[in-house]
């Protein structure tokens, strides 16, 4: 039988629940042994400095900045990050410690949580990376028609699109039984929900292209701008460590049999990536922030509003930006 959640390493919950070829209903065995320890310690390390950045950066967009339309992404996208990393250590701390889970519903729940969380930070990268390539390709129409709610309308959009078909994925093909995991509206959910996450990574493949071929190649180049330069780092950052999760997922279906070990590892590493890949963001925006940038004064708030900032660096804006920070 095909599933459609991942995300997940599996316990004796296993034994409860459907058999199934879902990645995040693998088996573990009973003990604990290096290959087991070494991944989910390393988990559990990324995680907890990534819940560090990504809680700086979310109390700081939420309460101490003025939010423009990609602020409100990138506050979507590191809350996103911190409950996907919280829901990381978690099962890792659970699975050392060999806790079982109270049962195979909660076991569904907590795995639906962390798809829908997965699902939600790649479709809030490609919202960001589709906004500023229009912003760039139709500037004239990004600030004159664009509505001020657009961007808090979407990510609203992104999370109910996401629980909607995660969870009906859940209920159709795990808590209705058995016997429904073949049924055609349970084969209609794995659809969508291996189709989705593909969808949105063409759409951010697309427009970060897009954008490129517009910065390097058009008749009106551009100047770099640090915004730019966080956006490009962090879908290259999801790239490398965000998305083979994802490969790993459209390809189970084919990596049966023999494959098993070797599937488990893939799986293994995929997780130990995404974590990486979530607690980079906040290391990517205090990077670009305080990049060239020596002043000992600087708080981390200044930090992220120099890693978002859509203007170039002219000298004529650092004389400007120096002055307005040198006014009480």
């Amino acid at each position: 039988n095909t599933s459609a959640g991942f995300l997940a390493l599996n316990t004796s919950a296993s034994a409860m629940a459907p058999t199934t070829t879902n990645p995040m209903d693998e088996t573990i065995p009973g003990h604990i042994d290096i290959e087991t320890l070494i991944p989910n310690l390393m988990i559990i390390i990324f995680g907890l400095v990534g819940l560090t950045g990504n809680g700086i950066v979310f109390w700081l967009l939420g309460f101490h900045m003025h939010r423009n339309a990609f602020l409100v992404y990138i506050l979507n996208l590191a809350l996103a990050d911190f409950l996907f990393l919280l829901c990381h250590i978690i099962n890792s701390t659970m699975l050392l410690l060999k806790v079982l889970r109270p049962n195979w519903i909660l076991f569904h729940c907590f795995n639906t949580i962390r798809t829908v969380l997965y699902i939600t930070g790649l479709s809030m990268l490609s919202a960001i990376s589709t906004e500023r390539c229009l912003s760039v390709l139709c500037p004239i129409w990004y600030r004159c028609r664009r509505r001020e709610i657009t961007s808090a309308v979407m990510c609203a959009v992104i999370w109910v699109l996401s629980l909607l078909i995660c969870i009906l994925n859940r209920y159709f093909c795990y808590f209705s039984g058995p016997k429904y995991v073949n049924d055609s509206v349970c084969l209609v959910s794995i659809f969508f929900i291996r189709t989705y996450p593909m969808f949105l990574f063409v759409v951010l493949c697309l427009s970060t292209l897009t954008l490129l071929a517009r910065l390097f190649c058009g008749a009106g180049k551009r100047k770099f701008t640090r915004l730019f330069v966080t956006i490009i780092l962090t879908v290259l950052v999801f790239l490398l460590c965000g998305l083979p999760l994802g490969f790993y997922w459209f390809l189970l279906h084919w990596i049966k049999g023999s494959f098993s070990v070797l599937r488990n590892r893939l799986f293994q590493a995929s997780l130990v990536l995404t974590s990486v890949n979530s607690c980079a963001n906040p290391i990517i925006y205090f990077f670009v922030g305080s990049f060239r940038h020596r002043s000992k004064h600087q708080t981390l708030k200044m930090v992220l509003q120099n890693a978002l900032k859509d203007t170039p660096e002219t000298p004529e804006n650092m004389v400007e930006m120096s002055r307005s920070k040198a006014e009480p």
